[in-house]
């Protein structure tokens, strides 16, 4: 089975009173910022419907990286969805649900990520598709340390297993209380986990379950990230969604499986058994991907939004074996180099690029931007590449361009990027870039311990 074959279902919504039978004391409302964590006042269950019809009141800006909240400006309120109540099930006094931030008089709030997502579904539904997404979640737990430079202590005895840990069968077992909590949580509110397993690094772990409409996959990778994090905590464990946690480790990606569906027959379009290329995809799905390569400049400052993240992007690691991170913009078939790949096992197109730092709410709608200009376009991707791209410096011809090489370069193509403009709000275009400008600027004045080994007694 594989992340498309299975779709997810989300929990029923549950009332006040079911909340109340349940034992739930307290609510909230998260809002997600632009890390992707999830924001929240937190109220007790008699207030529920008051927090439904907007009585939680913010003033994000100055808290979630853009700008300074300026003291004249509105607030914001946190709209909740119903729909997405989950209790959690390792503290069953509260529940959570995924909001919304609204300014007065009900318009999104311009930096409000869920409304940004929104928006983007509108414009595919007014093409007649509906957006649907599976993500392949990874990310790192290890054992904190006080001792300075120790921070990733093994998390099992088997997990330092050379070259790689992956699919170990005792590193595995050997977080067994962990990860037995972790995907209990995750059957019991809706995820639809079909498979788990120990990765490529110590103490890497990727979770795989059902695809679900873009929107609830948003949704649930928030929830997920605070489940995640407070049952590890329970554990005495830190999880991390940082996509490169130390040099000699696999990096933490979230690779995206998309499909577009009809809105009106709920078809998935991206097969055609008639494909002139003959690898039974359909032009829509070829479109979409020319789209995504068109615009990878410009994306990679949203999937890969981080100085750390480019540390993930190497075709090679420390030891010089293949990672299977893409630098190029490039698609194939089975092709794993590649930013996209066009699996023979399930109808949708995977991008292998997106990594674990990534909000999911704004990469998903960069994302689908992008395809949606390919369709409209009616681009072509030309034909796939079929060799390993492992050289950082020479592509495969036409059909492969180099991704951005570090943050700087890539908040440089969203700075200027068309389509950029026309999916976020011109505040968010404008504080997002400041924001990554001032991270790689940081980032890049401060001397580090490889210069020191290198010059400082070289030269």
């Amino acid at each position: 089975m594989t992340i498309t074959d299975i779709a997810s279902t989300s929990p029923a919504p549950l009332t006040v009173d079911e909340l109340i039978a349940s034992r739930v004391k307290y609510a909230m409302g998260g809002w997600v910022d632009i890390h992707g964590r999830s924001k929240a006042k937190i109220v007790p269950i008699d207030f529920f419907s008051d927090m439904l019809a907007g009585s939680e009141r913010y003033t994000p800006r100055g808290i979630t990286g853009f700008g300074s909240m300026e003291p004249q400006e509105d607030e914001s309120v946190a709209i909740p969805d119903p729909a997405t109540l989950r209790i959690l099930p390792w503290d069953r006094r509260f529940a959570w649900m995924a909001a919304d931030l609204l300014r007065e008089g009900q318009e999104p709030f311009d930096q409000c990520t869920r409304s940004i997502l929104k928006a983007q579904l509108r414009q595919a539904r007014e093409l007649g598709l509906e957006f649907k997404l599976g993500v392949e979640i990874e990310l790192f737990v290890f054992r904190p340390s006080q001792e300075r430079g120790a921070y990733l202590q093994p998390i099992t005895p088997s997990g330092g297993l050379k070259p790689s840990p992956a699919y170990d069968t005792e590193a595995t077992l050997d977080a067994a209380d962990f990860l037995d909590e972790l995907v209990s949580g995750m059957q019991e509110t809706g995820f639809g986990v079909y498979s788990f397993d120990q990765e490529g690094g110590d103490g890497q772990y990727e979770f795989d379950f059902g695809y679900d409409g873009a929107l609830e996959m948003a949704d649930k990778v928030a929830f997920f990230r605070v489940m995640v994090r407070q049952i590890a905590k329970r554990h005495g464990l830190v999880a991390t969604f940082m996509p490169k946690p130390y040099t000699e480790a696999w990096g933490s990606g979230h690779h995206y499986n998309m499909s577009l569906e009809s809105t009106e027959t709920g078809q998935n379009l991206m097969t055609d058994p008639d494909d002139p290329r003959g690898l039974g995809w359909s032009r829509l799905a070829y479109s979409f991907s020319a789209g995504i390569m068109r615009h990878a400049d410009a994306l990679a400052a949203i999937v890969t939004p981080t100085v750390n993240s480019y540390k993930r992007l190497n075709p090679r690691l420390a030891d010089g074996t293949a990672s299977w991170a893409p630098v190029w913009s490039a698609y194939g078939v089975q092709n794993r180099s590649c930013m996209l790949r066009l699996p023979a096992n399930r109808p949708a197109i995977e991008n292998r690029v997106v990594d674990s730092s990534a909000n999911t709410y704004l990469a998903a709608a960069f994302l689908l931007a992008a395809g949606l200009d390919g369709i409209r376009n009616d681009l072509d991707p030309g034909d796939p590449v079929d060799v390993a791209l492992l050289d950082t410096r020479r592509g495969s011809g036409a059909n492969s361009v180099r991704l951005p090489r570090n943050l700087l370069e890539a908040t440089e193509a969203f700075a200027v990027s068309p389509l950029a403009a026309a999916v976020f709000p011109e505040r968010f275009v404008r504080e997002y870039v400041d924001m990554k400008y001032a991270e790689w600027e940081s980032f890049h004045a401060t001397v580090t311990e490889w210069e020191r080994d290198r010059y400082l007694y070289a030269l």
